[in-house]
């Protein structure tokens, strides 16, 4: 065995989640060489596949990158290594080295056996206590928490090709596309939401306010009713142009349904907001009849929790918004727990931001006529993520006419 080599070992579905392929590529890009020692290929559909590699680098510093960069593919050592600890300085400060996460599963070597990491979410580190590991943000790390420093004893699992049978996920051979048939791609869609709630899947959507200028928000709002939706995450602006739209028929002072200007219309988004702070709150409001229809009148009938983030170029905002972002994160981040499917609406940086906070094995449907809009998110981590790139007032409807045709 070379000075400078390491046995490395993988499982999993490695040929057809291209696993393999990764970790091979990875090693060569980086100028590295790898003998293949033994490798078992799974015969049939469940079966899982088993490579042992011997990764070779120039000196120790070029083997360590290599096998910092595979492990991070799925590989692991085949002489396990415990994780190293360090404890946290201060408030707020993690250890100098301290690993930073991904998105997918991930597991840790800690006293000799293997332990799942809760809370999974991109770019946060690991705290270990009480023989437990959590995924935990910067702004929650405490003085003394004992955070993994390092690679060591750290074990990636990566998600797998879809392999419950056809879905939107496996139709879509691209990440992002304006050139499929949108009437088809809105069934697949609609069949994909309908067999998660089916299985007792939790589904979120995130939305900007382009769900009602474009005329798609009687569509959400249908899902909402219908019991499809268990979560919605925006920000000031869709609950104002929603209220606005249910209170006066405008959005942004335009007629929705026949695209004309209203009489005075520019001053109706602020009456909007005046009558949500006259009635206290978004609930008051439906409670007293002066909310009757809409998204997030929906979402208060029908017990669906909402989170509204607020930001710096917020109009009001209104009383139920959330101004503090760290808290505003931490409400987002409870309405995403076990969610199954995270649909992302015509909204940038709420996007982003929720995707920064999904495991990997979270379906997530981007949907936005925006094209950059669907790529930022996928090369900011949300790599999962299905880009469907149309106008909003045209595609939700579809989707919920097909859901209808379910019932």
């Amino acid at each position: 065995m070379s000075k400078f080599s390491q046995e490395i070992e993988v499982s999993g579905h490695l040929i057809d989640s291209l696993i393999l392929t990764k970790i091979f590529d990875k090693i060569m890009d980086l100028q590295g060489e790898f003998q293949v020692q033994e490798i078992s290929i799974g015969k049939r559909k469940k079966d899982q596949s088993y490579a042992r590699l011997l990764v070779k680098g120039k000196n120790q510093k070029h083997l360590d990158e290599i096998l910092q960069t595979i492990y991070r593919e799925g590989a692991v050592s085949k002489i396990q290594k415990e994780i190293k600890l360090k404890r946290s300085p201060k408030n707020y400060v993690m250890p100098d080295n301290f690993y930073s996460t991904t998105n997918n599963h991930t597991q840790v070597f800690h006293k000799g056996k293997w332990i799942q990491v809760e809370n999974m979410m991109m770019d946060k580190c690991i705290v270990v206590k009480n023989n437990k590991a959590f995924c935990v943000p910067v702004r929650d790390v405490k003085k003394g928490d004992q955070i993994i420093v390092g690679e060591d004893g750290v074990k990636i699992n990566p998600p797998e090709r879809p392999r419950e049978g056809s879905n939107v996920f496996e139709f879509m051979g691209s990440s992002s596309s304006s050139e499929r048939p949108t009437q088809h791609i809105a069934k697949k869609v609609a069949d994909d939401i309908y067999n998660t709630k089916k299985n007792g899947g939790k589904i979120v959507i995130v939305g900007g306010p382009a769900i009602v200028h474009t005329g798609a928000s009687d569509a959400v709002s249908e899902l909402i009713r219908a019991g499809y939706i268990d979560g919605v995450l925006a920000g000031n602006a869709l609950a104002v142009h929603d209220i606005e739209y249910a209170t006066l028929g405008t959005s942004l002072g335009m007629n929705v349904h026949d695209a004309t200007l209203a009489y005075r219309g520019h001053r109706n988004h602020m009456d909007a907001i005046n009558s949500v702070f006259k009635a206290g709150s978004i609930a008051n409001m439906v409670k007293s009849k002066k909310l009757t229809k809409g998204i997030m009148y929906e979402c208060v009938k029908n017990k669906v929790p909402f989170v509204l983030a607020g930001s710096i170029r917020d109009d009001g905002p209104l009383p139920d918004v959330i101004t503090d972002v760290a808290q505003a994160q931490r409400e987002y981040k409870k309405v995403l727990k076990d969610a199954k499917m995270v649909i992302m609406i015509s909204t940038m940086l709420h996007s982003i931001a929720t995707g920064n906070m999904l495991p990997a094995n979270v379906k997530v449907i981007v949907v936005d006529i925006n094209q950059p809009t669907v790529t930022k998110l996928m090369d900011r981590g949300t790599w999962q993520a299905l880009g469907i790139v149309s106008d909003v007032g045209a595609f939700l409807p579809m989707v919920a006419q097909q859901i209808r045709k379910k019932k």
